[in-house]
């Protein structure tokens, strides 16, 4: 049998060596598959450091000094003279009532203490002649007790008087109503012409503007997570826990005034299971009025030794978050993480990243364990404490 080779005929014996020619001569032209072209990549280098925070909730202000404006002596109420919710000053007249009564009985009250007075004179006067008269034995020892005793009993009825005077001058001035603080007032409670007792005694409210109260509750959760963390380290509180507490307004604003932790009520509220705390700040524009809903910033606390990376870094799959780090064969390599709260754009990472790593933070969709990569840095961030990593 004979085999034909490029139009040659070959015996059969010579067929293993033209066989092993024609493999040679088709595998001599062929060339390897070229590499895969590697991935261009931005990445952030970890440079753990300390990060200032803040802890953002929602509040509701409240004035430091309500003040009901009441009645203190019952009458007819005559007016009302200041502007219903107008600021007002201390000592500033608010209503009037009818003085002609309280008038009649100041009067009354001097006339008496006149005339007890008169009697008080009558009586020294007839205990100055007794003395004597006793002394020489003109009179007898009871007559001189009985000027003493009516001496002493005019005294009494002059200090009486007196002290009827003064109460009766006190009604008097109780009738003019006036503003005892500085303040914003409410509405009116009652009409002009009403009766006043002590059934009806709320005329209005005078409410402090400043400094205004901040009241605002922190959860137990967040009660026993701040506590963790200070505890593991994660979270530094500032010196002597003087917190600064900064106002923002419902528009977004930030208010002018600081202000400083005041109060902690020593329990948790038994409908909410939260726990109130009060800021006090100065409103001397009045910007901050009472019952205002507003969001409270907490600024001095830091995490020490803190790793950050932009949240668009971090990626979640069914076995949980994850990162592509870049080792050092210039590979891709994905990289469990455990994540703790938001930082603005970025997120702290508690487990799985140590300093020197290399967190791709741009071009992980096209990446694959060991992929190739071309490393690009990313411009580096100084971190600010005006993002919230907490609320209630």
């Amino acid at each position: 049998m004979r085999f034909k080779h490029n139009n040659r005929t070959v015996p059969f014996a010579l067929w293993p060596l033209a066989l092993a020619a024609a493999l040679l001569t088709a595998c001599g032209g062929s060339k390897p598959p070229p590499p895969a072209p590697s991935v261009a990549v931005t990445v952030q280098t970890i440079v753990p450091a300390d990060v200032p925070v803040t802890s953002l909730f929602v509040a509701q202000t409240q004035s430091s000094q309500a003040v009901n404006i009441q009645a203190r002596v019952s009458g007819f109420l005559e007016k009302r003279v200041y502007t219903e919710g107008s600021s007002v000053k201390a000592g500033q007249v608010l209503f009037e009532m009818d003085k002609k009564p309280f008038q009649a009985q100041v009067d009354g009250a001097a006339a008496a203490l006149e005339r007890n007075k008169a009697a008080l004179e009558v009586a020294r006067a007839n205990l100055a002649r007794t003395k004597p008269l006793v002394e020489q034995n003109a009179l007898s020892q009871r007559d001189l007790d009985d000027a003493r005793g009516q001496f002493e009993k005019a005294g009494a009825n002059v200090a009486q008087s007196q002290a009827q005077l003064e109460t009766a001058q006190l009604n008097l001035s109780y009738a003019t109503i006036t503003s005892p603080v500085d303040g914003v007032s409410s509405f009116s409670v009652v009409a002009d012409g009403t009766y006043l007792d002590a059934q009806n005694a709320q005329l209005t409210t005078v409410s402090v503007l400043s400094p205004m109260w901040i009241n605002f509750s922190l959860s137990e959760n967040d009660v026993e997570r701040i506590r963790r963390e200070e505890k593991a380290g994660l979270l530094k509180p500032p010196e002597n826990d003087q917190f600064i507490v900064e106002i923002e307004l419902g528009d977004g604003t930030l208010f002018p005034q600081k202000g400083k932790i005041d109060f902690a009520d020593p329990s948790y509220n038994p409908e909410t299971g939260t726990f109130l705390i009060r800021a006090v700040v100065d409103n001397p524009e009045g910007v901050l009025r009472p019952n205002q809903y507003v969001r409270t910033r907490l600024v001095g606390a830091s995490r020490p030794n803190a790793i950050l990376v932009p949240q668009r870094a971090v990626q979640q799959s069914a076995q949980g978050h994850f990162v592509w780090v870049v080792n050092e064969s210039e590979e891709a390599e994905m990289r469990p993480v455990t994540v703790g709260s938001w930082h603005g754009d970025d997120w702290f990472i508690s487990e799985g990243l140590s300093r020197g790593d290399r967190v791709v933070v741009d071009g992980a969709l096209r990446l694959g364990p060991g992929t190739a990569v071309t490393v690009k840095e990313a411009e580096t961030k100084k971190a600010t404490p005006t993002t919230p990593t907490a609320s209630n």
